[in-house]
């Protein structure tokens, strides 16, 4: 029997899923229907938040043996299961496959005793199984729930963006318990038209039981609700998912029900949603699953909606002395934390410097899928990142995307180019973000602008000539990410020779000593009323003594 080695990044972030505690404010994932955006792109975002170096990678189309098996391997590279192959597996980039179809998730892990220690398959394993297997989102929902109901589900509860150049859905999916199979799973169709968006905790609530054009789900999701003690079929009250299977948390509201409240408001302002529920407010209703936008929303939105710190709201974490100085949105970790025995939290938003990478996809149908599915990938902070546009049917990435060790800095690896960059603007942040952003609108409107262009020309070797059309989204798009790279470099070494020593060069070149902003120093008197504050007299007495 031929071995195959199913090599996945994932290894990389097997603590998301061996510590639940950890991931639960991590990860936030957006869904925009072709009916709600711009150009009719099916868009799904997904940071995948944490402090790991990611690894960019590129997984062939590949044809195989009938006998063929993937060894699936613990986090110690011992082998514990197989799965069986299939005899055709497709091209996958990052997380978007030749089909363009792509997944993200955030975990939102729910009930604790109903993780199976005997389940196989992890959620990443899943999702990369998923896009080597799947022609649509619907298909890869198939997928991955067939694969867990023969091999085990072994994460957490997690919640599933899956997306389409037609369609986006939601799953959510979590274990049976340690001596159940498979796994209990809901999956819904985003209503074209619609928005979508979670982050770390489950949203799915009542659902449709017989709608399977829209909604899909495991037979015992009811079931073992009812068994377990979470759901009373007596108390009148319609099953919900969420409310079954992750019961709320008073931490969850602030860290990630917020996030999912602010996607929401900066898409639909009109709809007036109050924060009260992410507050914690008694009573307080829920957010919807989904919404309409007030106006269609094109891909720079959907850029602009990552890169939230909850600006214009009063929550805003570039506003208050928690800012700092500069107004530096970055809190550190721990988000909790007692004060005389009084339990509090820092805002936890959509952007953060945690992040080890983020993308938004682009699903077109009006467009071959070599040429529709565009990859949009970043690295780091979404705030001070810049995405690249990598084609779905591209062949080889940009090489400092495939690089890094997270114990050893390197000039080599983007992960750790576009760190120092983010790191070294939380010095002076509300001068130094404005340098990054001109850069960062420069790169990625450059790319905007030449979308339609490199596509026309595209579309034309489509129709005479596939080969090259490969090269020619290869060569673009590796070229792009690469001169990124190249950028980010040049706006490191000028951040660092502009903001040295607390000084600020003017234009000319010449250190200006700025200080620090009026309003930060009235606070800073206020602490300290009398410490600061210079004597009025200070002329000297014949006998040496002032006056």
């Amino acid at each position: 029997m031929k071995r195959v080695f199913f090599i996945l990044f994932a290894a990389l972030f097997s603590f998301f899923s061996l510590s639940p505690g950890w991931a639960q404010d991590n990860c936030s994932s957006f869904l925009v229907t072709k009916g709600a955006s711009k150009d009719g792109s099916v868009m799904i975002t997904y940071t995948c938040d944490g402090e790991f170096l990611p690894l960019l990678e590129y997984v062939p189309a590949q044809d195989h043996k009938k006998d063929e098996v993937i060894e699936i391997r613990g986090w110690r590279g011992e082998v514990i299961g197989k799965v069986k192959q299939v005899p055709h597996t497709y091209a996958v980039v990052g997380l978007m496959n030749e089909h363009q179809v792509a997944i993200g998730e955030t975990t939102f892990g729910g009930r604790m005793e109903l993780r199976n220690p005997k389940g196989l398959l992890h959620y990443f394993t899943l999702m990369n199984l998923a896009l080597q297997r799947a022609k649509t989102a619907r298909e890869a929902i198939t997928v991955m729930t067939d694969l867990v109901a023969e091999y085990g589900y072994a994460s957490t509860g997690e919640s599933f963006s899956i997306a389409d150049p037609h369609e986006a859905w939601i799953m959510e999916m979590i274990g049976p318990g340690k001596e159940g199979k498979g796994a209990i799973w809901v999956a819904l169709r985003i209503p074209d038209g619609y928005i979508s968006g979670h982050a770390n905790q489950a949203r799915i609530g009542t659902f449709p039981l017989n709608d399977r054009e829209n909604c899909l789900y495991s037979e015992n999701v009811i079931t073992l609700a009812k068994e377990k003690g979470y759901y009373d079929e007596g108390s009148g009250e319609p099953f919900s998912f969420r409310k079954a299977y992750d019961p709320l948390k008073p931490s969850s509201l602030r860290t990630c029900a917020a996030r999912v409240w602010s996607m929401f408001r900066r898409s639909a302002p009109s709809l007036n949603l109050s924060p009260d529920f992410q507050r914690g407010v008694k009573d307080a209703e829920r957010y919807p699953l989904w919404i309409k936008p007030d106006k269609k929303l094109s891909l720079q939105d959907v850029m602009n909606i990552m890169r939230d710190h909850y600006e214009g709201t009063g929550y805003d974490m570039t506003k208050g002395i928690d800012a700092g100085p500069f107004g530096c949105p970055v809190r550190y970790r721990n988000l909790t934390w007692k004060v005389d025995g009084v339990e509090y939290s820092w805002e936890r938003p959509i952007s953060t410097q945690q992040t080890g990478f983020s993308f938004i996809s682009q699903s077109r149908s009006w467009l071959p899928n070599p040429i529709g599915g565009v990859y949009w990938y970043g690295v780091d902070d979404t705030y001070t990142t810049c995405y690249v546009p990598l084609y779905c049917s591209i062949n080889d990435l940009p090489e400092p995307f495939t690089k890094g060790d997270l114990q050893d800095f390197s000039w080599d690896s983007a992960w750790w180019v576009f760190n120092f960059v983010s790191n070294y603007a939380n010095l002076r942040y509300s001068d130094m973000v404005k340098d990054i952003q001109k850069v960062q609108s420069k790169l990625e409107g450059q790319f905007l602008s030449l979308q339609p262009i490199i596509e026309k020309t595209a579309v034309e070797l489509y129709n005479t000539d596939p080969e090259l059309l490969t090269s020619y989204l290869t060569n673009y798009s590796v070229s792009q990410g690469e001169e990124v790279v190249k950028k980010w470099i040049d706006l490191g070494e000028f951040l660092l020779t502009k903001y040295n020593d607390g000084y600020v060069k003017d234009e000319n070149g010449r250190p200006r000593g700025l200080g620090y902003p009026i309003e930060w120093l009235k606070k800073v008197i206020e602490s300290k009323p009398e410490q600061f504050k210079l004597p009025k007299w200070g002329d000297e007495n014949k006998d040496g003594r002032l006056h």
